[in-house]
């Protein structure tokens, strides 16, 4: 069995979730052969060097299932794009590159984000092209803390903003990039998160039939792609 999960957006401000969280890792992820999280992990992620008490307990839950024997992929999200190699020796867990195709369920499959495929969100696309330029990383990375706090906060506030303002359409994946991906890379399958509409599309690509599984983000109730004999099973489940 494997489990793909993404956008738990865990903070200190949301136990019920922080809770639900390490009961999965607790129960049926220590069951598991592997656990993807597939971004947006942590609400805001500010530097390896700048872990809080709250992140250091997530990391440390995070060996303790490593340590039981359950492989962890992590990959960056919009939102926890600065985490690095520091915190996934600490954890246990890969950092994965976004996009990348993995077996699962004896096949090749296409695990991203999801927020390069919104390509109709402009605004977003020029900033994340910005933030995610090596040199804007290394800058990031040695900003004074309480600058990086400051500049946490800010993107944060922004992005919330924007996100209500903006049509529904333009923050959703844009459905012609979807297919284009998916025959670059040579896939029938695509799992990602980000749009927190989670859902099973069937499409075509190359005519031949495809399917594009979109992770649920973590808010009343959590979300997890189940991957197993039975094949491809997503699925929510009630908080505790």
């Amino acid at each position: 069995m494997i489990l793909l999960i993404s956008d738990l957006h865990l903070q200190e401000e949301r136990p019920d979730i922080t809770r639900a969280f390490l009961d999965l890792l607790d129960g049926r992820a220590r069951h598991a052969k592997a656990l993807y999280i597939l971004g947006d992990f942590f609400e805001a992620w500010i530097g390896d060097d700048a872990m809080t008490a709250f992140q250091q307990s997530i990391c440390q839950a995070l060996r303790r299932l490593a340590d039981s024997g359950t492989a962890i992929y992590l990959m960056h999200g919009n939102r926890d794009f600065l985490i690095g190699q520091a915190f996934c020796q600490a954890a246990g867990c890969t950092l994965l590159d976004d996009p990348c195709v993995v077996e699962l369920g004896g096949e090749p499959v296409l695990l991203m984000h999801g927020d390069t495929l919104c390509t109709r969100d402009i605004g977003y696309m020029k900033l994340r092209r910005y933030l995610r330029n090596p040199l804007s990383l290394w800058i990031l990375r040695h900003l004074p803390l309480s600058t990086r706090q400051k500049l946490a906060r800010k993107l944060r506030s922004e992005s919330q903003s924007q996100t209500r303002m903006k049509n529904t359409e333009i923050v959703d994946v844009t459905p012609d990039e979807v297919p284009k991906v998916m025959a670059a890379h040579g896939v029938r399958t695509l799992v990602h998160g980000h749009t927190h509409r989670p859902a099973l599309h069937k499409l075509v690509v190359d005519g031949q039939p495809a399917r594009r599984i979109v992770l649920g983000d973590w808010d009343r109730r959590g979300w997890a792609l189940q991957v197993d004999e039975q094949g491809f099973q997503l699925a929510p489940f009630e908080f505790a």
